[in-house]
């Protein structure tokens, strides 16, 4: 008997049977041997997706399988982080006797632990030192990861002794979940690395040596299971990278991050404040609604010139409409219900089932499609206060939305010019997209049938441009899968932007037609379209991408006239006048102070460009130009007031 296996070029061992992860890779060669982590494993042709595996657990037959190694990305950096997670919990629990554990996950950009410290007890970062000492013990001493299945009664006896209330939860959980289903659950499967035994699914790489740098970087409390009316736990948060480098790498990231945290230059540069009178709503100041006015002018000109039609609709519906558009059963536990006369009304989360209510009010022909609708809709979605987070997680949402109602034929075509429109709008603020096609999610509506011919045209429409994208399974919208357009910042952070989401459902549920060249009755297919996201996270994302410092376009104040003495202040203003009438929005300083202050002053609000004006220029009628961060120019000093006009004018037109 053997095992077969294919590796990623296609090539394909034989093994013995009962071969593992860590049999497969010295077969490849002894170096591999030496640097495998896990194995990745999945049966494509029968539809598994890859999942990550202990390397000393026997290979499936007929699988194809990638070993995972400190150079293999993501699930390597994953599986250290769950590693460390662990580590860190040996070294709390010895540190400090009669702790109670609960979880430690892997999370983006790192891991945390859960603990439920004893009374009396508390900890602070103080503690971190003593505490990450204690985890390198452990990592140096390269310890194993040893998992084993153990029946349920076995595991829960023996964390009931532990006193670890948390893990015989978790275990009476698993039994209940699994009696629902066609078998009991009759084993768990425990992790030990050295002292310290955990429940636990793993993966995990071979020993604790796998960890190479790592930090403790925060505390937070976390409610067991999420749940106010449950223990308040200690979540202790850090990061893992295999070297030194990588997390010095990472932290400097992270300092960058939070010097642009849109937070903080948001209050400092008077753009939005936020209030717990109305939590996860942004409260805009005239500063702020400059940067949303300008890209809703941008929204509407870019929409108007792609043949999109703007409307308006209203924010409270009769439930009815949400239980006919499938949001009552799968989104109502993130909508905002009220009554009107007795009458059980529900707030919009979006905006598809207005528009669509907009195409129903006509008979429509196949000479009308395409329809496209366009519309800055005002949605209120419940996002747990936990995870609201200034621009980026919010409760009052302002989509850049749009819905495209077509035939069959055109559904090709309107999903390519929504690219084409996506790639034009972030060529402005030089964003170069990477796409990811999302396909059918677990909780959805609509037939198998109906999702291969979605997820069909969605991958025809990108393979007709030769675009280049991720699969991304199991993450479409619950009527329809979808292409979502990301980008990365200046700083390496990737943010989704845009989505380009396919239905055939929702004109199914509300019986949308069209009379076709047959003169007979046809259904439509709907696309909804989405570019910014939201006018609220996309200017997050550009505060924190510029790092406050807005392109001139979008600047709130874009030029700032700094008199040097007072007989200069009549011109200083008159320059101001000037620049005001060819729409340029400007500040006037003439404070009795230096002006090495108001420079100083103008570079802290992140003004673009400084008009330094004094008796001479005034005699010429001239300015001296600074440009933010870059100083007195060199050539020419001094530039006279027209051609300052101009040229203020032309990079603002031109958006650059």
């Amino acid at each position: 008997m053997s095992v077969k296996a294919t590796l990623p070029d296609g090539k394909e061992l034989q093994l013995p049977d009962g071969a593992t992860g860590a049999d497969a890779a010295a077969a490849i060669g002894p170096g591999l041997a030496k640097a495998a982590l896990a194995v990745r494993v999945s049966h494509p042709e029968v539809g598994e997706q890859p999942q990550t595996r202990d390397l000393a657990l026997p290979l499936p037959d007929g699988a194809r399988i990638e070993i995972l190694t400190a150079k293999s990305g993501a699930p390597a950096l994953e599986l250290i982080r769950h590693d460390a997670a662990h580590v860190l919990a040996t070294a709390v629990m010895e540190l400090y006797p009669g702790v109670k554990i609960s979880i430690g996950p892997a999370i983006d950009d790192g891991f945390y632990y859960d603990f439920d410290f004893p009374d009396g007890v508390s900890i602070s970062e103080d503690a971190f030192p003593e505490i990450e000492e204690r985890m390198r013990a452990h990592i140096k001493a390269a310890e194993p990861f040893l998992r084993s299945e153990v029946p349920v009664t076995q595991a829960r006896e023996r964390f009931l002794a532990e006193a670890q209330d948390y893990k015989v939860e978790l275990i009476d959980d698993l039994v209940s979940a699994a009696a629902q289903g066609p078998a009991p659950l009759r084993t768990v499967s425990l992790y030990e690395n050295g002292p310290f035994t955990d429940l636990c699914r793993g993966p995990h790489a071979p020993s604790t040596a796998s960890v190479g740098a790592f930090k403790l970087q925060s505390l937070a409390g976390a409610y067991w299971r999420g749940d106010s009316s449950r223990q308040m736990l200690t979540r202790i948060y850090g990061t893992a990278f295999f070297n030194k480098a990588q997390l010095a790498e990472h932290l400097e990231r992270l300092e960058q991050a939070r010097a642009r945290d849109h937070r903080r230059l948001g209050r400092e540069l008077g753009l939005f404040s936020f209030s717990e009178l109305s939590p996860g709503s942004p409260f805009w100041k005239p500063a702020g609604m400059v940067i949303w006015n300008e890209l809703t002018d941008l929204w509407r000109t870019e929409n108007r010139r792609r043949g999109y039609r703007e409307v308006k609709t209203p924010i409270i519906y009769d439930v009815e409409l949400w239980k006919q558009s499938g949001h009552w059963e799968k989104y109502k536990e993130n909508m905002y219900f009220t009554e009107v006369e007795d009458r059980p009304m529900g707030m919009k989360p979006m905006n598809c089932p207005a528009h669509i209510q907009i195409y129903k009010d006509e008979r429509r022909s196949y000479r009308d499609l395409p329809i496209r609708y366009s519309e800055a809709g005002l949605v209120h979605r419940h996002e747990p206060s936990g995870v609201l987070h200034g621009l980026l997680r919010v409760r009052h949402i302002t989509q850049d939305d749009a819905h495209i109602f077509c035939t069959e034929d055109q559904v090709e075509r309107e999903v390519v010019e929504c690219l084409k429109f996506g790639f034009a709008i972030y060529e402005i603020f030089g964003f170069e997209p990477r796409l990811e096609l999302s396909t059918r999610p677990e909780k959805r509506i609509g037939d198998d049938a109906m999702w291969d011919r979605a997820e069909k045209a969605l991958a025809d429409a990108l393979a007709s441009q030769g675009l280049e994208y991720e699969l991304n399974p199991g993450d479409g919208a619950f009527y329809g899968p979808k292409i979502d357009l990301h980008m990365t910042d200046s700083i390496g952070r990737s943010w989704q932007l845009g989505t380009v989401q396919l239905d055939y459902m929702m004109p199914e549920r509300f019986d949308l037609t069209y009379t076709g060249a047959d003169n007979a009755e046809h259904r439509p297919v709907m696309i909804h379209r989405a570019l910014l996201g939201s006018f609220e996270r996309f200017i997050g994302i550009l505060i924190e991408h510029y790092a406050g410092l807005l392109p001139l376009w979008l600047a709130p104040v874009q030029a700032s006239v700094l008199s040097i003495s007072q007989p200069a202040a009549p011109y200083a203003l008159e320059v101001a006048d000037t620049l005001r009438e060819a729409g340029l929005r400007v500040h006037v300083d003439d404070r009795g102070e230096s002006l090495g202050r108001k420079v100083r002053d103008a570079e802290l609000s992140k003004v673009p460009y400084m008009l330094v004006v004094g008796e001479r220029e005034a005699t010429e009628r001239t300015v001296s130009v600074r440009e933010r961060q870059r100083g007195d120019e060199s050539s020419p000093a001094t530039v006279s007031l027209e051609e300052i006009r101009a040229r203020l004018r032309d990079e603002v037109a031109s958006r650059s």
